[in-house]
């Protein structure tokens, strides 16, 4: 029943928030007349309502052993906020959904992956899992503009109401097999594969992360100008070169997901480091469309090792599962926000959007050199040391 329930879970968590995050700011202009001003003050405070919630409730799951009823409650909050929004036309109230529902809903993933910890999950387990929420990253935005085409932009809200439900229930039922397991907390949590590392080396991970998320995201928004202005290409390619990429995206995990068993989470992370690199300096030099589709196969390792390897190697360093879960979710907030100046400095300079990518090829040398400098502080098994937020 396992094998069926959190493969299930994690394209449910994944679908839910495909359909949810591309379609939010239609969304909050054709239903609630926002403004593309209020549209950005409303995803900012969104945002930030998220990044507080990655923090407190995983950190409650964590004092508590508890992931899963935790993560019920996400799914229903996901529940009430598609149910607030498909019967309100008011935006105060859509913006007090998205903060009171939204935000702490979004955490239901982070919880997902805490959960795997906590139960015994290998670091493959959770890559491979990570690569089924890719799966419906891929299907749901187009799926979701299929929806809105066919039946309107009120029907996606109802997709996700149908989607929550059917994750209420798979939880429900992963509850009901837990009880009957009565797993106690921690007791079965990989100790052969955590990482001792000092306060500094811990640091210097979240910190090289930050930096690469941000790079990630520097090529999502600028992508589009890029292909346009730049290359002077239809957008089309743009969403072609994307989609390229997040389809590669899935068998990258899957193959990161066997070498884990082979190959320590850091080294991993360093072959992700050097193909962004070599993808960002590629970038930098694409002048058609051939090259820029060719290119993809290296930005789908660099992310596949960024987001499945990155998550099993927070919970290797991070003694608290749900915290640690909690804490690389957030990684990819600061970095969108970083992401900006990123943008700003390197469009501003002779190069245009090829000096954005050489910006972010140097960042990728940055953070790699921190993942490094971190590897040098790792404590022998058994070895007492100062563990970012230890347990107790």
């Amino acid at each position: 029943m396992k094998r069926i329930l959190i493969p299930s879970a994690a394209l449910l968590w994944g679908l839910q928030f495909a359909f949810l995050s591309p379609t939010l700011a239609l969304i909050l202009v054709t239903l609630f007349d926002a403004t593309a001003g209020e549209v950005g003050l409303i995803l900012s405070i969104y945002n930030f309502s998220g990044f507080i919630a990655t923090l407190i409730l995983p950190a409650y799951a964590d004092r508590n052993g508890d992931y899963l009823r935790p993560m019920l409650a996400c799914g229903v909050l996901t529940l009430a906020l598609a149910i607030l929004l498909g019967i309100t036309s008011s935006l105060p109230i859509a913006v007090i959904a998205l903060v009171v529902f939204g935000a702490p809903a979004g955490v239901g993933v982070s919880l997902l992956f805490a959960y795997l910890r906590h139960s015994g999950a290998s670091r493959s387990d959770v890559v491979n899992t990570r690569a089924l929420v890719s799966v419906a990253w891929v299907a749901g935005p187009p799926l979701g503009t299929l929806i809105i085409a066919a039946f309107g932009n009120l029907a996606i809200i109802v997709a996700v109401a149908v989607v929550a439900l059917l994750n209420i229930a798979v939880t429900a039922l992963m509850l009901a097999r837990r009880s009957a397991a009565s797993i106690s907390a921690g007791s079965s949590r990989p100790a052969e594969e955590d990482l001792s590392l000092s306060k500094l080396g811990v640091s210097l991970v979240v910190g090289g992360f930050v930096l690469l998320q941000a790079t990630n995201t520097v090529v999502i928004t600028i992508m589009s100008l890029f292909v346009t202005q730049d290359l002077g290409l239809d957008v089309l390619w743009a969403g072609v070169a994307l989609g390229v990429a997040a389809g590669l995206e899935v068998p990258a995990l899957l193959l990161i997901g066997r070498l884990s068993g082979r190959y320590s989470s850091l080294g991993l992370i360093t072959t992700g480091c050097v193909a962004g690199i070599a993808y960002y300096l590629a970038m930098a030099f694409v002048t058609g469309p051939g090259l820029l589709i060719g290119i993809q196969v290296l930005n789908a390792w660099f992310f596949a090792a960024v987001s499945g390897v990155g998550l099993a190697l927070f919970q290797q360093i991070i003694p608290r599962p749900g915290l640690a879960s909690g804490i690389f979710a957030n990684t990819r907030r600061v970095g969108a926000i970083v992401s900006g100046p990123i943008i700003g400095f390197g469009a501003k300079t002779v190069l245009g959007y090829s000096g954005v990518f050489a910006a972010c090829a140097g960042l990728t040398v940055i953070a790699m050199v921190m993942t490094g400098i971190a590897k040098r502080s790792i404590k022998p098994p058994g070895q007492s040391g100062d563990t970012l937020l230890a347990q107790g």
